[in-house]
């Protein structure tokens, strides 16, 4: 095959690596038969996700030209996968599955029109051309930080709105996505509506949304409690207030063993501009919540974190 490493293309393997791995060793393991160093994966240290891990690898392949050889041969070999035994066995192995199959699909598709384009001299100059101006405008397609903050930003003027509140739902489980985080979309469960659940550290939270420009009060704890009731013993909840909560919400969801935790907008800032991880907000509030009894712990209370 005659493929190149063009902007396009990187962004593609980029994609496809993420999609197709969820499990740090099965990355590993083929990043290893891509002829990536044993001694640069040893350095992949075991707090760092498969997003920070690939951020530092492909500046580094791109380069030189034996780097940039690589990333032809990722594409090859990700191209050539017909399934994803990685992706089996999640809760949304389906969805996961399909996103997997959509990257590697687009990437084939862009290495055939490579190919194509190699058959004449004039369609490489011209591809060349193009691949210049697109590598000023092409940012990688996966999700990150500075536009999940702009997308957010953008939603200010639909609060209390239900289209609003559609396009929140899709921009939080963006986010989940962007933090690699293990979740479920919303469901029904025994004729209620969830809006999904995430998994940190072994624990599995429901997760409420709330995009109104009233602050959640009282009622809308009883109505996630009573969702928390019908599952597990260890489940717990996560609700996500963008105006925050009445001072009745935060007496009412807090408590000796209280299932319950509490966000607001303002803890989604704190991750948005690089304060904290998302899972360590939640862990941090958690860990208030154990200590105290309270579900909600303001940003300006974090202290050390």
């Amino acid at each position: 095959m005659n493929i190149k490493a063009t902007p396009v293309l990187i962004s593609l393997v980029y994609e496809a690596l993420l999609r197709s791995f969820w499990r740090k060793p099965a990355l590993k393991k083929f990043l290893l038969s891509s002829h990536i160093s044993e001694n640069f994966i040893s350095t992949w240290r075991e707090d760092e996700s498969k997003r920070a891990f690939l951020d530092r690898l492909f500046p580094k392949l791109q380069s030189n030209a034996k780097g940039n050889n690589v990333i032809c041969l990722m594409a090859i070999n990700l191209s050539e996968q017909t399934s994803f035994p990685d992706l089996r066995g999640w809760e949304d192995s389906l969805q996961m599955i399909q996103s997997a199959t959509s990257a590697v699909r687009d990437l084939k598709s862009y290495i055939k029109k490579q190919n194509e384009e190699h058959q004449n001299e004039k369609e490489k100059k011209e591809f060349r051309a193009r691949a210049e101006k697109e590598r000023a405008e092409i940012k990688r397609s996966v999700t990150d930080l500075i536009k999940l903050k702009s997308e957010f930003e953008c939603l200010h003027n639909k609060i209390g709105t239900q289209n609003g509140g559609y396009e929140f739902e899709k921009w939080f489980f963006k986010l989940i996505d962007y933090c690699e985080i293990v979740c479920k979309k919303p469901y029904k469960t025994n004729g209620r509506q969830v809006d999904g659940a995430i998994t940190i550290d072994g624990t599995t939270y429901l997760v409420e949304l709330k995009f109104q420009k009233t602050q959640s009060d009282a009622t809308d704890i009883d109505s996630l409690k009573a969702k928390v009731s019908k599952m597990a013993d260890n489940t717990m909840a996560v609700m996500i207030s963008v105006s925050g909560y009445s001072s009745v919400a935060i007496s009412e969801s807090s408590g000796s063993r209280t299932p319950l935790i509490l966000l607001d907008y303002s803890h989604l800032y704190l991750f948005l501009s690089g304060g904290m991880k998302f899972d360590e907000i939640v862990t941090r509030i958690r860990r208030h919540s154990s200590q105290t009894g309270e579900a909600y712990l303001p940003v300006n209370s974090f202290g050390g974190f």
